[in-house]
């Protein structure tokens, strides 16, 4: 598969997501160009703070493979890792995230830190802004449709 395949895969994987009412993010894990694990988020509906898009896909990964270090693997996500996805990224040994659109509020691969920039025991290579358009336009519909959403049941006293 081609890095824009698969970077699609991941946008169609953060696209579920928003048909959920999930901020649209989703995640692949690729070993020799083959997915091994995909995963986008389900906080909201698993109601769970761990079920981000990249856990899902490491996890996945994880138990396909049947083993925890992905030192051989690269994962393509549409939106920039939170911390605790860069810890996971870290500790898994993943060997390169591609990701799509920066987060300024919680990105922690450059937007508002760089975890990789720590004395960690690994640091994954980071490509950022990878189809930073199409990954950055499913955030912004996703949050220009809750606004309406919010502002209709303000106005109908709900």
């Amino acid at each position: 598969m081609t890095e824009t395949e698969i970077m699609l895969r991941a946008i169609e994987l953060a696209e579920k997501a928003a048909e959920l009412d999930e901020v649209p993010v989703g995640a692949v894990v690729v070993k020799d160009g083959e997915i091994v694990g995909e995963g986008f988020n389900r906080r909201e509906t698993g109601k769970n703070a761990l079920a981000h898009a990249e856990l899902e896909a490491i996890d996945s990964a994880c138990k396909r493979l049947g083993g925890w270090r992905l030192h051989q693997c690269e994962i393509y996500v549409t939106l920039e890792p939170c911390p605790m996805c860069t810890g996971a990224i870290i500790n898994s040994r993943i060997k390169r995230v591609v990701f799509g659109a920066s987060d300024y509020k919680a990105g922690s691969m450059g937007s508002v830190i760089n975890l990789c920039d720590l004395p960690y025991n690994h640091k994954p290579e980071i490509q950022g802004g990878f189809m930073q358009e199409e990954c950055s336009a499913l955030l912004t519909e996703f949050f220009a449709k809750l606004r309406e959403r919010r502002a209709k049941a303000k106005q109908e006293g709900c």
